[in-house]
């Protein structure tokens, strides 16, 4: 299947769109402060300006073996290659306005943090463990390995209140890319 930052994807099964995100476009955030890998907590509802959430079920660490048939979940791999997108993309995106990037999973921040290290994220990943944003705004999950995680998605935020949401994300490293179309075709720029 390839490493952690560059699957195979043509041997994954791809995500179908089972409406589980349809809900979500023009919600406003309740205010729930989420932990940051930064030390900061983060309250999606209360930032001003655009900002650009994806949601991706857990990251891996290298040496450590993803749960069983993990692969055979649809749209489960490729949270380190999202990440790196969304990282590589980040002036990009900061050029289109946007004023926040974030990665949301329900893991930890202190499993976060490795990962956001790691990879030289520019950015925080915010923990929404006991999700309570997550059942809020009832985003889609599923079960894995006795964990309950969160389906691949993509929220574009404007003042709280959400405005886009790209569901299902797949391949998840083309992501950041499809965000930065659209911001500029609202723009109207090249």
């Amino acid at each position: 299947m390839g490493s952690l930052s560059d699957p195979d994807w043509s041997a994954l099964p791809a995500p179908a769109d089972d409406g589980a995100a349809a809900h979500l476009v023009d919600l406003e955030l309740p205010g729930i402060a989420l932990d940051a890998t930064d030390g900061r907590s983060v309250d999606l509802s209360a930032l001003r300006g655009v900002s650009v959430v994806y949601a991706y079920p857990m990251t891996g660490r290298p040496g450590i073996p993803l749960p069983e048939d993990w692969d055979m979940i649809p749209g489960a791999r490729g949270c380190t290659p999202q990440s790196c997108a969304f990282r590589d993309h980040y002036a990009d995106l900061t050029a289109q306005g946007v004023a926040h990037v974030f990665g949301l999973s329900t893991q930890d921040t202190a499993y976060q943090r490795e990962a956001a290290e790691r990879l030289h994220l520019p950015f925080a990943l915010l923990s929404d463990a006991d999700l309570r944003l997550t059942d809020a705004l009832r985003l889609p999950t599923f079960e894995a390995a006795g964990m309950r995680l969160l389906r691949r998605l993509t929220m574009i935020i404007e003042d709280g209140r959400i405005v886009l949401v790209l569901y299902p994300v797949f391949p998840p490293d083309r992501n950041a890319q499809d965000v930065i179309a659209w911001l500029r075709a609202c723009a109207g720029s090249p």
